[in-house]
Formats: C-alpha cells, structure tokens, sequence
C-alpha cells in the first residue's frame, strides 16, 4: 500500500509538472502570435536586427526550461502511464508535443534566422503563418491536458 501511495505521488507530481509546462507555452505561444510577432513589421529596419537578435535570446531564456519539462514529462506519463489516462492520449499528447519540436526547428527558427540578417517580409509572413501550428499544437495538447487532470482528480 505504501508503495503505491508512492507511485501514485510521483505520477501524480509528473502530471502537475507536465500541465503547468503545457499551460504555460500555450499561454505564452498565444501572446507571441497574437501579440508578439504582429509588431516586427513596426520595428523599422534600421533597429529590426538587434531586436530580432534580442527577441531569439529573451525567448529562448524564456522557453528553453519549459519546452524541455513538457518533453520529459510527456514521455515519463507515455512511459509510466496513469491507469485512468488511456495510453493513445498519452501518445496523441506526445505526438503534438513532437509536431511542436519539429515546427520549431524546421520552420520557425529556420525563418528567425532569416530575420536576424535584416527584416525580411516573406520570412516574416511564413513565421506569423507557420506559427499557428505550434499554436494549435499546444492548444489541443492545453486541452487534452486538462481533461487529463481532470480525470485524475475524479
């Protein structure tokens, strides 16, 4: 009985931790495309390359901890599932969590390197578009994420 108690203390912690990462990048990749990334276009291009050079490096100070504890955690709930989460959420939730690392990589900061050389406007118009499928991401895993601790707390 302690054992489990134990277990369920631990997968319970990984569950909180994962939803607080995953709550946390869904409100914040919200404010960047709602908010944050609409302002390049007023930066002028005279300032655009520090402010694009500041913008990657405050951002990644930012995301760097979170990103990587939503990762972890995903596998170790993927790994050592709770028994009233269904193992193809936990997939689904980690799949999403792979199409954001991989948006990440292959379309945003492939198109932040681009602007750091100078305000670029197709550059520009593929990360804002490109953008929404981290934004959607994240929203369905916010959601699937919920209903995960909503289940566990039934």
């Amino acid at each position: 009985m302690c054992c489990l108690s134990v277990c369920c203390f631990i997968l319970g912690t990984v569950l909180l931790l994962h939803a607080a990462a995953t709550l946390f990048m869904t409100g914040l990749i919200w404010f960047v495309q709602i908010v944050h990334y609409p302002l390049f276009n007023g930066v002028g291009p005279e300032r655009f390359t520090s402010y694009e050079l500041r913008h990657s490096n405050l951002t990644t100070f930012v995301v760097v901890v979170p990103m990587l504890l939503e990762l972890v955690t995903a596998v170790a709930l993927v790994w050592q599932r709770s028994e009233g989460i269904a193992l193809w959420q936990l997939w689904i939730g980690l799949g999403l969590v792979g199409v954001i690392w991989l948006s990440t990589a292959f379309l945003q900061v492939p198109q932040h390197n681009v602007l750091s050389q100078g305000f670029n406007e197709s550059a520009y118009q593929t990360l804002v578009l490109s953008n929404w499928l981290r934004t959607l991401a994240w929203t369905a895993r916010s959601i699937l994420v919920v209903y995960w601790l909503s289940l566990e707390m039934s």
